[in-house]
């Protein structure tokens, strides 16, 4: 599949915070907002990206404040409301609400905004739910705080994170992590994040502060929303899947077999598939 042309674009939020985004696609064609994970950047979706695009979406690929390429809050804001308004203020850019297609705390954020009426017409949630498996979580948690002090070299890095998620074989060309690390004034790269991300404790580095306020937002929903599970993760527990599905009996389930928490970048083929599909039925293209 050839690569679509893509530009990037800079939104502003309202506290001032820019936000970089790659965008491509027909401005005219139903929109999909992708909101990457925690510690990720936009680099993640890149798969999918090509696959929504090949099938005739626009598409807005954004990463988070505090991530990648988009400002850090000079206040360290990054509660889930936050997060919730940045996307809000890019949909309604929009002509017509768009897709929403969030991975963990991307889709936490997705969720939030979804919830809230003319912000999307559809939902997709990735490997999140209102209630998290605490030890997965606190295990995501712990590897960002880790390592303050950067690593030496970029193998050190690739280690790190091999050992941090071994379902992963780990590549030979490590250079790819280089979308996510950054080299500063003291000689070392350091994840692109913004610390503070995993310093609040009212931020989304504590799901369980914020589940309440999650499944007060699963009852609001009034869109078709579809969950992808990674069958390996663990972060998504079968309770906390059928939790979510009691406050939303309409939910759909993508079960992908051999992803953990990471599915897009474990099992891309199938993650692009299913939500193709769900897209195909609920944000048709003209």
């Amino acid at each position: 599949m050839s690569t679509p042309r893509t530009a990037l674009r800079r939104y502003r939020a309202d506290d001032g915070v820019v936000l970089s985004a790659d965008v491509g696609g027909d401005p005219a064609a139903p929109a999909v907002i992708l909101s990457h994970g925690g510690g990720q950047t936009r680099h993640s979706w890149r798969g999918a990206m090509r696959r929504l695009l090949a099938d005739g979406y626009q598409v807005i690929n954004v990463d988070a404040r505090g991530h990648g390429d988009s400002d850090w809050s000079p206040s360290g804001d990054y509660g889930i409301d936050r997060m919730c308004a940045d996307l809000r203020g890019i949909a309604r850019t929009l002509p017509a609400p768009p897709a929403l297609v969030g991975a963990s705390m991307g889709g936490a954020a997705s969720l939030l905004a979804a919830s809230e009426a003319g912000v999307a017409q559809a939902l997709v949630m990735v490997d999140v739910v209102p209630r998290l498996n605490r030890e997965g979580a606190e295990r995501i948690v712990a590897f960002m705080r880790a390592r303050p002090d950067g690593f030496a070299s970029l193998d050190e890095a690739a280690e790190v994170v091999a050992a941090f998620y071994p379902q992963r074989p780990r590549p030979r060309d490590p250079t790819g992590l280089l979308k996510n690390l950054r080299w500063r004034g003291d000689g070392r790269l350091h994840w692109h994040w913004d610390p503070a991300l995993v310093a609040d404790p009212d931020g989304v580095a504590e799901p369980p502060r914020f589940t309440e306020k999650l499944y007060a937002a699963a009852e609001r929903i009034r869109v078709p929303t579809l969950l992808v599970r990674g069958m390996e993760s663990d972060v998504v527990s079968d309770d906390g899947v059928e939790e979510f599905r009691a406050c939303l009996p309409a939910l759909e389930v993508c079960d992908v077999a051999a992803a953990g928490h990471m599915v897009a970048g474990d099992r891309n083929d199938a993650f692009n598939d299913g939500v193709a599909d769900f897209l195909r039925r609920h944000l048709p293209r003209p």
